[in-house]
């Protein structure tokens, strides 16, 4: 594959930029790496995260979306900006990498999807459970039938946070639900599609005398079930306890941890059940070492290249509308 001449816009504290800038410029055979640009005074204020740029071309933005030689184009700012750069990037005609979920600016999300639509450009989002090779393997089994008729979908992603992170959550409606949640909303809407039914139960914990949503919660009513997600920044051993659990009429699939830090990369474990007696065990399993970071970044260059994206424009609009709702606003 000929490689992709990329470009980076922004990085964060609390999101994937750094992680995501390494996988890039680790995979030789795959990117070519034109540089990167910092608005929004990141660099004063991720002074920290600066170290990793080191040796590379600092660009503005300007020369990076008008540069004709760059095909694809990372953004990973703050999620207040996501949607503002990414739309850049989109009226320049380049191919769009962007960390979820976007800003919370609805009509300006509309807009990005049309417009890379129209062009017919990539659009990869930054959804990180989409190359777990367990969730995949789990995703073809609901595809394939192996569960039968799934009636719910259960998922789970806690963490203990500092308290920084957590008074940051206030940027967002909807908090940790905007924030992580909108990971599990991606299951779940990958595996049901559009609920008849948003209850949204965000909501304070109050710890620490800190007054955000840092416990998110929604609930979604399907004609045959009834599926959650469930996210707070606030539980020990939260890391270890994220997981996913997809209930069908012929069986029930269970992974947990969704993901365990591993050298070089994570591994996931997973529990499947197909039959009725209750003192059989279900069958364990352990995936093998991946790394997240580098199959999205790789998955990206071969979208850019031509593969087929299993994700399309009307998906992740409808996505992106669905954690709006999670996050209880009134989307239409």
């Amino acid at each position: 594959m000929k490689k992709v001449k990329v470009a980076q816009i922004g990085t964060s504290s609390y999101s994937h930029g750094s992680a995501i800038w390494k996988s890039i410029i680790k995979q030789k055979d795959v990117f070519e790496v034109a540089g990167y640009a910092l608005p929004e005074n990141e660099r004063e204020k991720f002074s920290q995260q600066m170290v990793i740029f080191e040796g590379y071309p600092e660009l503005t933005v300007e020369e990076i979306i008008n540069d004709p030689e760059i095909e694809g184009v990372i953004v990973e700012t703050e999620e207040i900006y996501l949607t503002k750069y990414a739309l850049m990037v989109a009226e320049a005609g380049k191919h769009l990498h962007m960390e979820k979920p976007g800003s919370d600016d609805i009509e300006g999300f509309e807009r990005l999807v049309d417009i890379l639509k129209s062009k017919g450009l990539v659009f990869s989002t930054g959804y990180m459970y989409r190359f777990n090779p367990t969730v995949m393997e789990a995703m073809e089994k609901v595809k394939n039938g192996d569960l039968g008729k799934i009636y719910s979908v259960e998922a789970h992603m806690s963490i203990l946070h500092d308290n920084a992170l957590r008074e940051w959550l206030k940027v967002f409606n909807g908090g940790m639900m905007f924030f992580l949640g909108c990971h599990l909303i991606d299951l779940i809407y990958r595996i049901q599609g559009e609920p008849d039914e948003v209850i949204p139960l965000n909501c304070s914990t109050g710890c620490g005398d800190i007054h955000v949503e840092d416990y998110g919660m929604a609930v979604y009513k399907y004609p045959n079930g009834v599926s959650f997600a469930k996210t707070c920044d606030i539980e020990y051993g939260g890391f270890l306890r994220r997981q996913l659990v997809i209930c069908g009429e012929k069986g029930t699939i269970e992974i947990k941890p969704l993901e365990m830090v591993a050298s070089g990369g994570q591994l996931t474990f997973s529990n499947e059940c197909y039959h009725r007696n209750i003192h059989q065990p279900w069958e364990s399993k352990q995936s093998g070492l991946y790394d997240r970071y580098d199959d999205m970044m790789k998955n990206f260059a071969e979208l850019v290249r031509g593969k087929e994206n299993p994700y399309s424009y009307d998906y992740e609009l409808g996505l992106y509308k669905l954690i709006l709702r999670s996050c209880g606003k009134d989307i239409k």
